[in-house]
């Protein structure tokens, strides 16, 4: 646990040094206020939180984020050492694999974790000072698209060390990350989309579809913010939907983090398997 805790904090300690939590935070942080105060029109017709709005918004436009900030972040943890020839040096530590692979995952998940609750948190709470017509249901709903987006971030930083201890080179590594990214957050939606137009609704059912959203982390994470709360669910106009398609909260919930386990474990028996 030592080991894992001490590879975390130094992860986290470059990071910061790189600038990467400030200027992510920054980045989140405009675009969050930007949405909130702009995207406020629609509350007064239909009777949702301004924070509601918000959320309904920033859901969709984190999927196109926050994968991209966490492959950058996790897709040369493991190749990258290895090309600059600090990987042996680190295993001939009394560290194994998987302290390595868990502690720099947890310590990428921190750096992400801060820029996130940091940039939406602070811009939840200027638009509470600024409109005193807030509604708790709306920072609630915007607490949990906060916490969600973190679980969607780690997704993808596991999915990142899948891809960096599958290959020998960073280049490779860094165009399987933009392909991946591509796959989940444009490609897949569209084939999708496209096999249902051709099927004509002759093979593909209501269950098989509800699956096929299942394989996508972005899409469980979109399903889950616009049909998991009262608000974002009226805005978005979902709620029926995602109530008649059975998806439970708690159910997309468990897939979000299964997410997570699944790549981070191939990622450690992988890197277990791999020849230095």
């Amino acid at each position: 646990m030592n080991a894992i805790l001490t590879i975390a904090g130094k992860e986290f300690r470059e990071a910061l040094r790189n600038r990467w939590v400030l200027a992510t935070t920054v980045l989140l942080a405009v675009l969050a206020l930007s949405l909130a105060l702009l995207g406020s029109a629609p509350t007064g017709t239909v009777g949702a939180d301004r924070l509601s709005v918000t959320v309904v918004s920033l859901a969709s436009l984190s999927i196109f984020l926050l994968p991209l900030i966490s492959l950058m972040l996790s897709y040369d943890g493991v190749v990258g050492e290895a090309d600059r020839g600090t990987l042996l040096l680190i295993l001939a530590y009394p560290v194994s694999r998987w302290h390595l692979i868990l502690g720099k995952f947890v310590g990428h998940v921190g750096v992400l974790a801060l820029a996130t609750v940091a940039g939406y948190g602070v811009s939840g709470l200027i638009v509470g000072l600024i409109f005193s017509d807030t509604d708790p249901a709306g920072l609630r709903d915007f607490a949990i698209l906060t916490g969600s987006s973190v679980l969607l971030g780690a997704s993808f930083i596991a999915i990142g060390y899948l891809l960096s201890v599958l290959v020998r080179e960073r280049a490779t590594a860094a165009g399987l990350a933009v392909a991946v990214w591509l796959v989940f957050v444009l490609v897949f939606d569209l084939v999708l989309l496209g096999a249902l137009v051709m099927d004509h609704g002759q093979r593909i059912g209501a269950g098989l579809l509800n699956i096929l959203f299942l394989l996508n982390p972005a899409d469980v994470f979109r399903i889950f913010n616009l049909t998991g709360t009262p608000g974002a669910s009226l805005i978005s106009g979902m709620g029926a939907a995602g109530a008649g398609a059975g998806f439970d909260p708690a159910m997309l919930l468990a897939v979000m983090v299964a997410w997570i386990v699944l790549p981070l474990g191939a990622a450690g028996l992988v890197f277990q398997r791999r020849e230095l």
